[in-house]
């Protein structure tokens, strides 16, 4: 069952502190097994991706790399209906990134100086999509299509096969709508591995995106340097604000849905209504029996999930902000007005008729959040996160004598005599 606390300004914060621990609870064991992965990949490349593949998932594939005659046949087999949801869903998601995209910018001022800010998209990004019970085609949505609004050159992703050794056919459908340039059939921080080095098959990448269990994570962890990553993900968190006028029903449900994700899951629901808190309990234990994952669900509510008790809404929003969740859904009567004090939060999803799951697969807002109250400064998955950006600098003989004593100056405070010599040899300074 889940827990009820009523907040006395020290009982919901050690919950904080639960919630903490559980993120961290990953098995260091898991390091030394991924090191050596990561080591053997980079050493003999696709025989070490095979033999792993074969050891891990049963059977290799022939052909590592999909041609684009199997991506069609592959998806002329998925179901038409999921195939239109795929479109739509892509359109909502292009016209929310497009809005992120930036322009290169340049200044000019009277003396003739120039200074600007280029951007442009990286050279290559590879995705990793897992392909088991846990297949996302929406994270292949989530993640390609920034990317290519970004102007990325060319996008690798890495899917593991299924047990017979063929790809998730949903996965591919998303990847050809997302605009994929290149699918390998592998997986695990094997896969990882040879996106962040390259194989005699698979292209080195500059980033590495995407979500994966903890040796997938753990991988992309150790190799944060050699490549970029998106994050360290932990896991899914929802939190709920609710004023009196909220659904216990709608609520429950919502608890639930990121509940069912995972046993670390963790569900919370903020309210200043004794009823609510007691009603939406309730519908938790009537809907949890009729869902098919409610085993994993009950065990997230019973360990990580919690209804809190406020004396107000604002010491629910002051606790929100400390929290600083994954999802965050604001259901009370006028939930606009909460937007501009929720300062912390991945996304935030206003009133009683926008919950969680819309914006996990359509809507268009990035799904790719920060965990584990890292969204006090990490931001969603964006645009952003697929550009670099470089300044550049043109100054005249005349302006750079204007500044000349200021730039030595600076050099000899700091003791970098070369520095100040760089500019003094220019114009015959002593």
């Amino acid at each position: 069952m889940i827990t009820t606390v009523t907040a006395d300004g020290k009982r919901e914060y050690e919950f904080i502190e639960v919630l903490k621990k559980r993120a961290q609870n990953s098995d260091k064991n898991v390091i030394p097994i991924v090191s050596e992965i990561i080591d053997n990949v980079r050493e003999n490349g696709d025989k070490a991706v095979k033999d792993y593949t074969i050891k891990f998932d049963g059977k290799a594939p022939e052909q590592t790399e999909i041609s684009a005659d199997v991506i069609d046949g592959i998806i002329s087999k998925c179901d038409e209906k999921y195939i239109e949801t795929l479109k739509r869903a892509s359109e909502n998601i292009s016209d929310f990134h497009k809005r992120q995209l930036q322009q290169s910018w340049l200044t000019t001022k009277n003396n003739g100086v120039i200074m600007g800010q280029r951007i442009r998209g990286l050279k290559r990004v590879g995705i990793y999509v897992p392909g088991g019970t846990a297949a996302y085609p929406s994270s292949v949505l989530m993640n390609a299509i920034p990317a290519k609004i970004a102007g990325v050159e060319e996008i690798i992703m890495c899917t593991p096969p299924q047990k017979d050794g063929t790809p998730n056919p949903n996965i591919i459908a998303a990847a050809k709508i997302a605009g994929v340039d290149r699918i390998f059939l592998m997986g695990g921080a094997q896969a990882v591995a040879a996106l962040a080095y390259g194989t005699e098959s698979v292209p080195k990448v500059d980033k590495i995106v995407g979500p994966g269990n903890i040796f997938v994570a753990t991988a992309k962890k150790l190799l944060y340097g050699t490549v970029d990553i998106d994050m360290i993900a932990g896991p899914s968190e929802i939190l709920i604000i609710a004023d009196s006028s909220a659904n216990p029903k709608f609520l429950a449900a919502d608890l639930m849905s990121q509940a069912e994700h995972d046993k670390l899951a963790s569900a919370i629901l903020l309210t200043d209504s004794k009823d609510i808190a007691e009603k939406t309990q309730q519908e938790l234990e009537i809907q949890m029996t009729e869902l098919s994952r409610n085993e994993i669900i009950k065990s997230s509510i019973d360990n990580f999930g919690a209804i809190i008790v406020c004396a107000d809404m604002s010491q629910a929003v002051d606790f929100a902000n400390e929290l600083a969740p994954e999802h965050l859904e604001v259901c009370c009567n006028n939930p606009m007005e909460y937007i501009g004090k929720l300062d912390n939060a991945g996304s935030v999803f206003l009133g009683n008729y926008s919950p969680e799951p819309l914006g996990d697969y359509f809507a268009g807002p990035n799904h790719v959040l920060p965990t584990s109250g890292t969204a006090r400064f990490f931001s969603p998955l964006s645009v952003d996160s697929f550009v670099k950006k470089s300044s550049f600098i043109y100054y005249t003989e005349d302006a750079l004598r204007a500044d000349s004593e200021d730039v030595i100056r600076f050099a000899d405070t700091e003791g970098l005599t070369a520095h100040a010599n760089s500019i003094k040899v220019r114009f015959n300074i002593d």
